[in-house]
């Protein structure tokens, strides 16, 4: 028996919501946290109903959540970003060069990026997640990740991304 296989390009669908500088924002920051030893997912649902903008889980199992910032419009109208606290052991702002420090909140790591790479300017303080949250999110994480994949090796296979 014989299987003809028609070649499939990979390639992430487009979300949609984020404006240029937020995806090279997200870009340099998730090479960043790479080269720390960290898997990233963006866009990540979380148990509350929110979505992470980066979602980062090392082989020790520490979660890190990244909120991008573009603007300082974007940073003012956030006001949800303190939720992201309960599904982390560590909470970072990734913004650009031209965005002040001075102008994130002091107990979280900050992190300045464009879309070729990241320093972490800030390390955020830790609050370690309890044992069943941890679960959750790496559940979570894991889910997403292996959906992601199934949805670049058949694209057929799968509902379009809502």
């Amino acid at each position: 028996m014989t299987l003809h296989l028609l070649p499939v390009t990979a390639a992430l669908p487009v979300d949609g919501r984020q404006s240029d500088t937020a995806l090279a924002i997200a870009r340099g920051a998730a090479r960043l946290l790479r080269s720390l030893g960290f898997s990233c997912l963006s866009e990540l649902p979380l148990p509350s109903g929110r979505r992470a903008d980066l979602v980062a889980l090392n082989e020790r199992g520490e979660i890190w959540i990244v909120e991008i910032k573009s603007s300082l419009a974007d940073l003012r109208a956030d006001q949800k970003w303190e939720e992201y606290r309960a599904h982390c052991d560590r909470l970072f702002f990734a913004f650009t060069a031209e965005m002040a420090c001075e102008l994130f909140p002091k107990d979280t790591g900050l992190i300045v990026a464009d879309a070729y790479g990241a320093h972490l300017h800030c390390e955020a303080p830790e609050h370690r997640l309890p044992a069943a949250t941890r679960k959750a999110i790496m559940l979570r994480f894991a889910l997403a990740a292996a959906q992601r994949l199934n949805r670049l090796a058949d694209p057929q296979g799968h509902e379009p991304f809502a």
